[in-house]
């Protein structure tokens, strides 16, 4: 056995603002006892080696509990478009890329973001024909929820004028019928296999770089949305001794006849690498203009979104996935497609419940109030992510306007008695969950705007900000009993900031430093 005795004066276990102890012993990777080093001490087996741990406050490790490893694993050495405000400067920072990056490689990753560009353009191959010929690009927007592809791009996947739009996308076209090159939704999945099966034999070598991107943000555990690749990916990293976070592994719903087929159910595992729900889709985005909602967007009459799949098949998916022992996670923004995934929901409640499985609503942006309360009725986990709120401020109002319906709201799930886990859908937004925490106490971006923040009834303290970026994670995958929190035999994940949390003004949350990260009582991560 191996035990290890942690100090620090301020060790908090979040179970109230004021529940705090100086020391925490730990053998073979779980907690053993936490209260007065004293105690501990007295208790401690003669080769306990005693660290100090030095920093403002230990916490428990955060989870993430919506996350893309995948994607963030590929775009470490993809050009990073999400800062540009421009066509012209989009175009620029891929010539810089393009120089540091020469070969006939699938040009992928970019996260440009159109709603920015100041110049009024829109996304077209041709821009990236000129740039790179007859070499394939495929540029997810910042969403996710669209590609920008060029000629070569398309023509690898047969798009033409003579392609139909796939039920649930959308292929842009010029006013001849010629395809631009923007994708949207279903029109881009198979140029988004393509791109990424060609990065397939150096994944798991993207992944170590992206687990450590985590840990220097103190994130010890992620519910991760990625396809089959990315599971052996990290199957591979265990394999060999690699693998420094947990993970709780979602699969995609093109492959869910094969996950069952296989015999895997949510909840297999072992303490680091477990099997998590399927993840569906009930609409797009609100960027794009595909999020589905009740009423039309307010900038353009007529189009209320798009159901990407046709609620009697989503109900289909559904049950196939329940039935199975396996749960689900379906991503709805529009109040509409919130609607229907708990309606979905709600037709296999009692499957669900008798199979001891959480269904999930990922991200539930935009509800109607009487959609609040079925959460908690049905026992349904809301997924949210904070930082969405702060930064689709402007372009939330722009689109819905003023229609009263319940935005981003926490303090009303928490309320009626939901459990509500925070993520980040990283690296759609910052992987840092102290801008989470800040975005969830003041609803404020990181500029401090709106001053008071939006809708600041919804605000919630502190502490509940912590608990869902901590336990609530761990719950919402059922794995609340043995991680997410600082109790007796619960593995030791803890991290250790460098300022106190609970003493600093709130707007300086996005300022503190991880310190100390530890995972199964080791120190996987250090920074002075």
């Amino acid at each position: 056995m191996v035990s290890t005795l942690f100090l620090h004066p301020a060790i908090h276990t979040l179970e109230s603002d004021a529940s705090t102890v100086s020391a925490m012993l730990v053998t073979d990777g779980r907690i053993v006892a936490l209260g007065a080093e004293e105690n501990l001490r007295a208790q401690s087996p003669e080769d306990t080696e005693t660290v100090q741990l030095e920093g403002g406050i230990v916490l428990p490790g955060f989870h993430d509990a919506h996350f893309h490893i995948g994607n963030l694993a590929r775009e470490l050495e993809a050009p990073d478009l999400r800062e540009a405000t421009s066509l012209a400067e989009t175009l620029d920072l891929l010539r810089v890329w393009k120089v540091e990056h020469p070969g006939n490689e699938w040009v992928l990753g970019g996260r440009w973001n159109q709603n920015q560009w100041t110049d009024g353009e829109t996304p077209h191959r041709a821009h990236l024909d000129t740039l790179f010929g007859d070499r394939p690009v495929a540029l997810p927007s910042v969403d996710g929820h669209s590609v920008w592809a060029n000629s070569a791009g398309l023509a690898a996947v047969g798009i033409d004028r003579n392609t139909v739009d796939p039920i649930g996308g959308r292929i842009d076209r010029d006013e001849a019928g010629e395809p631009t090159g923007w994708l949207f939704e279903s029109a881009m999945d198979e140029i988004r296999d393509l791109s990424e099966a060609a990065l397939i034999n150096t994944l798991h070598e993207s992944l170590d770089l992206a687990q450590r991107e985590l840990l220097a943000v103190g994130i010890t555990h992620i519910t991760n949305f990625d396809g089959d690749d990315v599971r052996q990916g990290m199957l591979r990293l265990q394999a060999d001794g690699r693998l420094r976070i947990r993970a709780h592994l979602g699969s995609a719903a093109a492959d869910l006849d094969r996950t069952i087929a296989a015999g895997r159910r949510t909840g297999d595992g072992d303490e680091w690498i477990t099997e998590g729900p399927v993840k569906l889709y009930s609409d797009g985005a609100l960027g794009s203009h595909t999020a589905f909602m009740h009423e039309d967007f307010v900038d353009e009459p007529g189009n209320h979104g798009i159901a990407i799949v046709p609620f009697e098949e989503l109900c289909a998916q559904v049950e196939q996935a329940v039935s199975n022992g396996i749960a689900v996670a379906t991503h709805a923004i529009g109040d509409r497609a919130n609607t229907n995934v708990l309606d979905a929901y709600e037709r296999v409640a009692a499957l669900a419940a008798e199979q001891g499985l959480l269904n999930r609503v990922e991200h539930g942006q935009h509800l109607q109030w009487a959609d609040v309360e079925r959460f908690t009725k049905l026992n349904v986990v809301a997924s949210l992510q904070p930082i969405h709120c702060t930064t689709d401020f402007p372009l939330s109002h722009e689109l819905i306007g003023d229609r009263d319906i319940a935005h981003y709201p926490w303090r009303s799930l928490i309320d009626s008695g939901a459990l509500l886990a925070f993520g980040s859908d990283a690296p759609v937004e910052p992987a840092n969950p102290l801008f989470g925490v800040h975005a969830a106490v003041t609803r404020e971006n990181r500029a401090g705007e709106p001053a008071g923040g939006r809708e600041p009834e919804q605000r919630i303290s502190l502490l509940e900000a912590l608990q869902r970026f901590t336990a609530a994670g761990a719950d919402a995958a059922n794995l609340g009993h043995q991680v997410g929190r600082l109790a007796p035999g619960q593995l030791a994940d803890f991290v250790v900031l460098d300022r106190d949390i609970f003493a600093v003004d709130p707007h300086e949350i996005p300022n503190l430093q991880v310190r100390v990260v530890v995972v199964d009582g080791r120190i996987m991560h250090e920074s002075r």
